[in-house]
């Protein structure tokens, strides 16, 4: 990948699923558990009722609902952060996130959590993770009422934050979040090209992408941030 200029980034957004946490949870869930659980309840084939989920996904993707486990809850009568704590074993950090983290904090840049997960998924997964013992804030687009799909979003975290977009690197799985990133005109973008550890390494050349964050490291111990 080119080299990100460390020197210039100050502030880092980070996301979660598939970015800083192994998306084999997330895919595992809305792609075989729930659909299993709906099935049952339904008394459908268990294809039946993954054909059923495909339908109500592409209706709300990239919205807040698509996102919302209340919504779902409502939607398919089934307690969704119940059913999350049946599989909660699969929630698991990726090998290379917490010294990537470190190495930020260590070197003087704000660390901050921007992910579209509902709070109380955001909160099973701090429970499994202690994610909020290393980074500074956590943010759940659910508090804007909109997703980070949204340029209304961008603009409302910059007024939270504010955060200088020449200075601040944004780290995303989904390819069309980070260009809504770059919109709004967030400079430093780096693609996640490994989000689920089950699934193969994807091919990206829209933008800078890792596979293992360590690769990182000696770049960004290398280029303090400068109080």
């Amino acid at each position: 990948m080119s080299k990100l200029a460390w020197k210039d980034i100050h502030t880092v957004l980070l996301d979660m699923d598939g970015t800083l946490l192994d998306l084999h949870f997330d895919n595992h869930f809305w792609l075989e558990h729930l659909p299993k659980k709906l099935a049952i309840k339904r008394g459908v084939s268990l294809q039946q009722a993954k054909d059923l989920m495909t339908v109500e996904y592409e209706q709300v993707v990239g919205t807040l609902s698509w996102y919302c486990l209340d919504f779902w809850t409502d939607k398919l009568d089934i307690d969704i952060v119940e059913a999350k704590r049946e599989i909660q074993h699969l929630i698991s950090m990726r090998d290379d996130s917490l010294p990537f983290i470190d190495a930020l904090k260590a070197t003087g840049r704000k660390v901050i959590l921007v992910t579209n997960a509902h709070p109380d998924s955001l909160s099973l997964k701090v429970e499994h993770t202690q994610l909020d013992q290393h980074i500074d804030e956590l943010i759940s687009t659910h508090e804007f009422a909109v997703t980070k799909e949204s340029q209304e979003l961008w603009q409302q975290l910059h007024n939270k934050l504010e955060f200088n977009p020449q200075n601040t690197l944004f780290v995303d799985d989904s390819l069309g979040i980070l260009k809504a990133a770059q919109d709004f005109g967030i400079k430093h973008l780096l693609a996640v090209s490994n989000p689920d550890s089950k699934q193969a390494v994807r091919d990206i050349s829209e933008y800078p992408s890792i596979q293992d964050y360590r690769y990182l490291l000696a770049d960004i111990e290398g280029s303090p941030v400068i109080a």
